[in-house]
């Protein structure tokens, strides 16, 4: 079934959440024992209020976030992901994470919804540096402003591109597979649901049940993203 969908999609579209990068070894955010937010109110160290008002615990716990990243790798599920784009099966990733993964492994068409870990940028001027520069100590600009890394603060809104690009990926979707996500963040959890509304396929593989189970075409739970998507290779 799964791969006469993707053999037949003139556009198919993969939506990625926590668990596509849990599997590379990072945390997550939210899961009961171990999830970053278990650890850290995110008000206080990663909020527009902490960046401007409790610089130094914002900056120790985002250069310990940029190590972490910089310690794991993409997996096979990332890298099977790329091929995919490489040869025409899918059109594009939506992701959640921040990590930086997916084009590490080769995917080109990517709509980073929450930003990155992989560059950080000045908070006065905009100007961009490698995220190398929170591990070297850098954490000022040339013009005096703080460097902050480039992902979606409590209390920002999505950035507007990756936004709009992920609005107009499944709005055309024909085949929507979500991979590794609760579904459970707005807005971002609106977009299974926008390719639905338009006529898609809707596919969901996470390791527990997600609110939109009702409204998927299929729904595997509890398996690892990279071998469920070697089983669906059919190419």
């Amino acid at each position: 079934m799964i791969k006469d969908w993707l053999t037949n999609s003139r556009h198919t579209v993969v939506f990625t959440g926590a668990g596509m990068s849990t599997e590379s070894g990072l945390p997550d955010f939210r899961s009961a024992n171990q999830g970053l937010w278990q650890q850290k109110d995110p008000h206080q160290v990663a909020s527009v209020e902490a960046l401007n008002t409790n610089i130094d615990e914002f900056i120790d716990f985002y250069r310990k976030r940029v190590l972490g990243v910089k310690e794991y790798r993409p997996h096979n599920g990332h890298r099977i992901l790329a091929e995919w784009e490489s040869r025409g099966r899918i059109q594009s990733v939506i992701t959640q994470n921040v990590d930086g993964f997916h084009q590490q492994a080769g995917s080109k068409n990517v709509a980073e919804l929450h930003g990155t870990l992989q560059k950080v940028h000045c908070q006065a001027c905009g100007t961009s540096y490698s995220s190398e520069a929170f591990l070297d100590g850098s954490y000022r600009c040339d013009c005096g402003g703080i460097l902050r890394p480039s992902v979606v603060l409590f209390g920002e809104m999505l950035p507007e591109q990756p936004f709009e690009s992920a609005f107009d990926e499944a709005s055309r979707a024909e085949l929507f597979i979500v991979l590794g996500s609760s579904l459970s963040v707005t807005p971002a959890n609106q977009f299974p649901l926008i390719a639905k509304e338009h006529g898609a396929k809707l596919v969901i593989v996470n390791q527990e049940a997600t609110p939109f189970d009702d409204y998927a075409d299929l729904v595997i739970n509890h398996r690892q993203i990279g071998e469920v998507l070697m089983e669906w290779q059919c190419f």
